[in-house]
């Protein structure tokens, strides 16, 4: 529900700010007052184009904010397109549009482009008038408001769709797949077979590529220990020299304490010199490279990443391509038995959606009676007595089938005895499609898409009793939802709950268009002008009176 806008420096308002409350208003003044300012600084909130003619003269930019009371589904909108949104919390739109043509939209203080504002106004505000070309006028919405306005019941139709789109994507898949299969065939069976004889495993190149790198640095660390062995053995190694030394400390040492030392030392020396020379034995040993086992890694390492290359993947990644390509080939191998299982899963699917559809375009069948028994009840009253309506069910064409079923519906009117029927804006004048439009509001009642309903003018060419009928209808549409009408009649206005009046000022030198909101004997003044025009009679008054005594 709108529950408050503020303009500043649109075309004639210079500052204006409105409340607006539930049910009926009204909102009435002289004609050129700027009724239609008011409404397009509200299409300017919701989306419309940003014109900067609607730039006051002088002014740098033109702002317009609306507040909503807004229902759950544009929270879930605002959150789809990456905006913060408080279940609960008013919902505040402003556009700014800048003399030179620029402008920025705002959604709760947050950047917003003018389509998110568009679809957010779709859901927020309906508005009618004679070149009204959404809502009710537009045939694609027209399934979901007689679906709506009879309850029918579309889950199993949407299910059944499903289900048979999924079957016609497995068998369709298939069928590429096959016939991809079959043009690659020898490709595909030499890949197989080549995969299958070199056996990857997940990880094995990985392993193998340690295992040489260790391999590698055994036979550096094996080079290294020849050097220190070469140092230490041999004839003219440093354990041969020590033994020499020791034999020959032995035969001169005598009792010389100091010499006896020094033999004693060297002979430690010659025992731990030979644990050296075992060590080194033994890490030699163990260094050993296996020279076959090597040649057999670096010759599979070489396999596995041409392999890859040829393949273009991972050399990891090559044991899940041999069983997708194995995979390929028994399908291709299935061949035609594949194909049969598939295209009875569709037939079984296509049987369940036409039996599933047909139910649904029974239901609209019966429901469009209705629906055209409600809107012809409604069409007297308004002065279009001689006017018929139908609900069109008629079925499409296979390529525009859909989860909502098989039909097209579209509302058309006749307006004249023995004239053809035709889309509503192909035959309606401006005043005769409003009223079509509130005939048809009525009867669909709560099946309305926005919570917040304009009507522009709905009462443009009529009086009396037609105004009275219209007005009363207006009334009991606006039990139910929001309900704003620009109106020249004074049976429309005196049915309203809240009244505006726009009324345009002059001082001699700015024109500005200003809104208020009447009190009670204001209302009655107001509404006696519309009877009576400028010079206001106590017979305007009276009268005046007794249609807010009857509203």
């Amino acid at each position: 529900m709108l529950t408050r806008l503020s303009i500043r420096d649109v075309v004639l308002i210079e500052a204006l700010d409105l409340d607006f409350g539930a049910g009926l208003g009204v909102l009435t003044g002289e004609t050129g007052a700027g009724k239609s300012i008011l409404l397009d600084a509200l299409g300017l909130a919701l989306g419309a184009r940003g014109d900067s003619g609607l730039v006051r003269h002088g002014a740098g930019q033109a702002v317009v904010t609306a507040s909503f009371d807004a229902p759950a589904s544009t929270a879930e909108l605002l959150s789809e397109n990456g905006l913060d949104a408080e279940p609960g919390e008013p919902l505040i739109v402003r556009r700014i549009v800048k003399a030179d043509g620029g402008s920025r939209a705002f959604v709760n203080d947050q950047p917003a482009s003018a389509t998110l504002l568009r679809e957010l106004g779709a859901r927020l505000v309906e508005v009618h008038g004679q070149h009204d070309d959404r809502g009710l006028l537009n045939p694609r919405g027209h399934r979901a408001m007689l679906d709506a306005f009879g309850r029918v019941d579309t889950a199993p139709v949407a299910a059944a769709w499903r289900s048979l789109r999924d079957a016609q994507g497995a068998l369709a898949a298939a069928r590429v797949e096959i016939d991809a299969a079959a043009r690659d065939r020898d490709w595909l069976e030499h890949a197989v077979a080549e995969l299958t004889k070199l056996a990857p495993e997940p990880g094995e190149e990985e392993t193998l590529a340690d295992r040489r790198r260790l391999t590698q640095r055994a036979e550096k660390v094996a080079d290294d220990l020849k050097s220190v062995e070469t140092l230490l053995e041999g004839s003219n190694g440093g354990l041969s020299q020590l033994r020499q030394a020791a034999r020959a400390l032995e035969r001169i040492a005598g009792d010389h304490s100091a010499l006896a030392e020094a033999l004693a030392a060297v002979d430690r020396a010659v025992v731990e010199g030979a644990v050296a020379e075992d060590r080194l034995r033994e890490a030699s040993r163990d260094l050993t490279v296996d020279t076959r086992q090597q040649e057999e890694d670096e010759a599979r390492l070489f396999d596995l990443r041409g392999m890859a290359r040829k393949h273009r993947v991972r050399p990891d990644d090559l044991a899940a391509l041999a069983e997708e390509l194995r995979g390929k080939l028994e399908r291709l191998e299935a061949g035609e038995e594949g194909l049969g299982l598939l295209e009875a899963r569709v037939a079984t699917a296509r049987k369940a959606y036409d039996a599933a559809a047909e139910a649904v375009s029974d239901a609209r069948g019966a429901v469009a009676a209705r629906l055209d028994t409600a809107v012809a009840g409604e069409l007297a009253p308004l002065k279009l007595d001689a006017a018929r309506f139908r609900t069109v069910v008629a079925s499409t064409p296979e390529d525009a089938w859909s989860g909502a079923g098989k039909d097209r519906v579209e509302f058309e009117i006749a307006t004249n005895p023995g004239a053809p029927f035709a889309p509503l804006t192909k035959i309606a004048s401006g005043g005769e499609l409003s009223r079509f439009i509130l005939a048809l509001k009525v009867a669909l009642a709560e099946e309305g898409a926005a919570a917040t309903m304009i009507f522009d003018e709905i009462d443009r060419g009529v009086g009396g009793a037609v105004a009275s009928a219209i007005g009363e209808r207006l009334a009991r549409l606006a039990e139910r939802t929001q309900l704003l009408v620009v109106t020249h009649s004074p049976q429309v206005a005196a049915r309203g709950i809240g009244h505006l009046l726009i009324a345009k000022s002059h001082d001699g030198t700015v024109t500005r268009t200003g809104v208020r909101r009447l009190a009670e004997e204001e209302r009655r003044e107001e509404i006696a002008r519309m009877l009576s025009g400028a010079t206001i009679t106590p017979e305007a008054r009276a009268q005046a009176e007794r249609l807010l005594e009857t509203a």
